[in-house]
C-alpha cells in the first residue's frame, strides 16, 4: 500500500461509523479518492479505494463505480498515445527517430618513442513498428614512429523484421579492413532468423544464425570467395540503477556485448566485445570494453588471435 493510502485510512475508519445503508459516501472519503487519481498513480487510487471499501462497505457500489471510470479513462487515454505514437512512426521520414551513441578515446605520446592512437565508434539505431535498423561504424588506428600499427575499420548494417513477439528476420551486410589480421577489405552478406532469448527493461538477449558470403582481399593480392554459416549473440544487462562512482557523481552501470561467429571450411572469425559502461550524465558515460579476434587462417606475419581493451568517452542521443 502506498504511502498516501497508508495515510488515508486512519481518517477512512474513524468516519465509518457514519456510514448507513441510504448515505451516500462521505465528502472526505470521495476527496480522497478524486485526490489520488489527480495524482496519476494508478497504485495509489488501487490503495485508496480498496481502503474505502472496507471502511465503507455499505458503498462499495458507488466506489467501485469512481474506479471503473478511472480505469476507463486511463484505457482510453493509454490506447490515444499509442494510436498516436504508431500514426508518427508510420508517417516518419528516413531520417526521423534515429538514436544511438558515440564514443571516441586516443593517445598521444613523444620522447624516446612517437606514437598516436584513436578509437572511434557510431552506433545508430531506428525502432519502427515491424521494422529495426542497426547501423554501426568503428575505427582504431594507431601510428607509432612513422609506421602504422593498427588499422582496424568496421562498416555494419542489419534490419530485422519482427515475424512474432519473440522471434525476427535479419539482413547483414559487413564491410572490415584489419592491417594486423591482414586483409585489406572482407565483404559478407547474411540473413536468417533470430529469437529474443531475454526481452525486459533490465536485460535483453538475442541470438541469430543463418547462411553467409563472405570475399576476402588481402594485402598480399590476393582473394577468397565462400559461402559460410554466421551465428551472433548481441545482450545488454543493468546491473545497477545506480552506483557511487565519486563523491558527486551518481552513475548507472551497464554491461553490453555482442559476438558474431562466421564459419566456413578454410578461414573461420569470431569477432567478440564486452563492455562495462558508468554514466557521468544523463548522456555522457565512460565505457571500459575488451574485443577479442579470432582468424583460424591468418597470413604468416599475423597471430590468429587479436585483443584490444578500450577505454572511450560516450555520448547517447
Amino acid at each position: 500500500m502506498t504511502r498516501f493510502a497508508t495515510a488515508c485510512l486512519p481518517v477512512l475508519l474513524l468516519a465509518a461509523p457514519a456510514a448507513a445503508q441510504d448515505l451516500p459516501l462521505p465528502d472526505a472519503a470521495r476527496a480522497m479518492i478524486e485526490a489520488a487519481i489527480v495524482g496519476g498513480d494508478a497504485s495509489a487510487v488501487e490503495a485508496v479505494t480498496a481502503a474505502a471499501r472496507t471502511a465503507f462497505p455499505a458503498n462499495a457500489a458507488e466506489i467501485d463505480t469512481l474506479l471503473a471510470d478511472y480505469r476507463a479513462r486511463t484505457a482510453e487515454l493509454a490506447a490515444r498515445q499509442a494510436a498516436a505514437r504508431q500514426a508518427e512512426i508510420r508517417q516518419a521520414g528516413l531520417f526521423d527517430n534515429w538514436s544511438g551513441e558515440g564514443q571516441i578515446g586516443g593517445f598521444q605520446s613523444s620522447g624516446n618513442s612517437n606514437e598516436i592512437g584513436v578509437s572511434a565508434a557510431l552506433a545508430l539505431q531506428r525502432q519502427g513498428i515491424d521494422w529495426e535498423h542497426r547501423l554501426r561504424l568503428s575505427a582504431d588506428y594507431r601510428r607509432s614512429d612513422g609506421d602504422t600499427s593498427r588499422e582496424q575499420l568496421l562498416a555494419r548494417y542489419e534490419p530485422r523484421y519482427t515475424v512474432s513477439e519473440r522471434m525476427f528476420a535479419y539482413g547483414l551486410a559487413q564491410y572490415e579492413r584489419d592491417r594486423l589480421q591482414g586483409y585489406s577489405g572482407r565483404y559478407s552478406l547474411s540473413g536468417g532468423l533470430g529469437y529474443r532469448v531475454i526481452d525486459s527493461d533490465a536485460a535483453e538477449l538475442n541470438v541469430q544464425a543463418g547462411p553467409a558470403y563472405r570475399v576476402t582481399r588481402r594485402f598480399d593480392g590476393t582473394s577468397a570467395s565462400r559461402l559460410a554459416a554466421l551465428a551472433g549473440v548481441d545482450f545488454k544487462w543493468q546491473v545497477s540503477p545506480a552506483i557511487k562512482l565519486t563523491q558527486d557523481a551518481n552513475s548507472t552501470v551497464e554491461t553490453g556485448g555482442e559476438a558474431l561467429l562466421v564459419v566456413d571450411g578454410s578461414n573461420t572469425t569470431l569477432n567478440a566485445t564486452t563492455g562495462l559502461e558508468a554514466a557521468i550524465s544523463d548522456r555522457l558515460s565512460a565505457r571500459a570494453s575488451w574485443n577479442i579476434k579470432y582468424d583460424s587462417n591468418p597470413p604468416a606475419s599475423a597471430v590468429s588471435t587479436d585483443t584490444l581493451t578500450r577505454f572511450t568517452l560516450v555520448y547517447g542521443f
